[in-house]
């Protein structure tokens, strides 16, 4: 099959792909359509089916495995599918491997090089309180290593909520030996705390779709939540201890505009916000980049507010 990264603009596929969203929509016209996500293990890409009612459209749903017969355009500079046919496809007719987005990294040396990072963690409060959720909890654990770290911006795949988490910690983790004034122990434990709410805010593969309960809290305030419910069954666990680390949580996102319920207003808070920063947008950039084809100039990108340029040589 012709996996979406190898896709181009003027291309015909004549394939089987994922649907992992389908909603209808009308035109400024009044004219009917399809707004579709297509997916496979190399990424997404929307596609739009112009004359619902054709007889060459058959019923489908996410998340079905789709025959589609269509041609590649480019829209804003991205990538659009002008779905002509589509067929539901019949079990055996399709690897579902070829369709579930992975990680590139080995997910059991993640999670050993992760519980290394909570070894090294010398506050019994805080590494208590991982052990919680990283040793001793395994419906958590198991949900922790399959989820995705975004809907469709970064780390979007299997093993993406754990990769981006140690990347994020590892960055903290420089910056705590850069600037001593760190206080180690609750920025580490706040970096691998700052995503867990999206083990509940977002389903996992195939779907990867946010739940009820991530579209009405969203994972700020459910990790917040999680952190609070567990420190609870903690002796003696410190007051004040538990309210900075909740606010890193709460406030790693940095801005009110970028939906962080606080501003950060210690050190490590300000540090973490740094590092999600940092790693989000050079794997959002990556995910680009490893979608390019032609170098040069690629167009208005609206994560970045600009147009980017592939700069690599071969």
């Amino acid at each position: 099959m012709k996996f979406i990264k190898d896709l181009n603009p003027g291309d015909r596929i004549a394939d089987i792909y994922m649907c992992k969203h389908k909603q209808a929509a009308t035109t400024k016209n009044g004219k009917d359509y399809f707004s579709v996500t297509l997916q496979d293990k190399t990424g997404v890409v929307d596609a739009k089916i112009w004359e619902p009612n054709s007889d060459g459209i058959d019923e489908f749903e996410a998340p079905d495995c789709i025959d589609v017969f269509g041609e590649v355009t480019s829209f804003n500079g991205a990538l659009q599918i002008n779905i002509k046919r589509a067929r539901k496809c019949r079990e055996g007719e399709y690897d579902l491997a070829n369709y579930l987005p992975v990680s590139a990294k080995d997910n059991d040396r993640m999670f050993e090089e992760l519980l290394g990072i909570i070894n090294s963690i010398q506050n019994p409060y805080l590494k208590k309180l991982l052990q919680k959720f990283f040793v001793e909890d395994k419906k958590f654990i198991e949900l922790f290593r399959k989820s995705s770290a975004a809907k469709t911006v970064h780390h979007g795949f299997i093993g993406g909520l754990l990769e981006h988490t140690l990347s994020v910690t590892k960055l903290c983790d420089y910056m705590c030996s850069a600037y001593p004034a760190l206080k180690r122990d609750l920025l580490i434990t706040a970096a691998i705390f700052h995503d867990i709410g999206k083990v509940r805010e977002l389903s996992l593969f195939p779907l990867n779709d946010y739940t009820d309960e991530g579209q009405f809290l969203g994972h700020i305030v459910m990790g917040c939540e999680m952190i609070g419910e567990k420190a609870k069954e903690i002796d003696g666990f410190p007051l004040i201890l538990k309210q900075e680390l909740q606010h890193c949580i709460l406030a790693h996102h940095g801005e009110f505009e970028y939906g962080s319920p606080k501003k950060p207003a210690i050190m490590e808070a300000v540090a973490l916000n740094l590092a999600d920063n940092t790693d989000a947008k050079m794997e959002t950039f990556t995910e680009l980049l490893n979608a390019i084809t032609t170098p040069g100039w690629q167009g208005y990108n609206k994560f970045f507010e600009t147009n980017i340029y592939e700069t690599r040589i071969d």
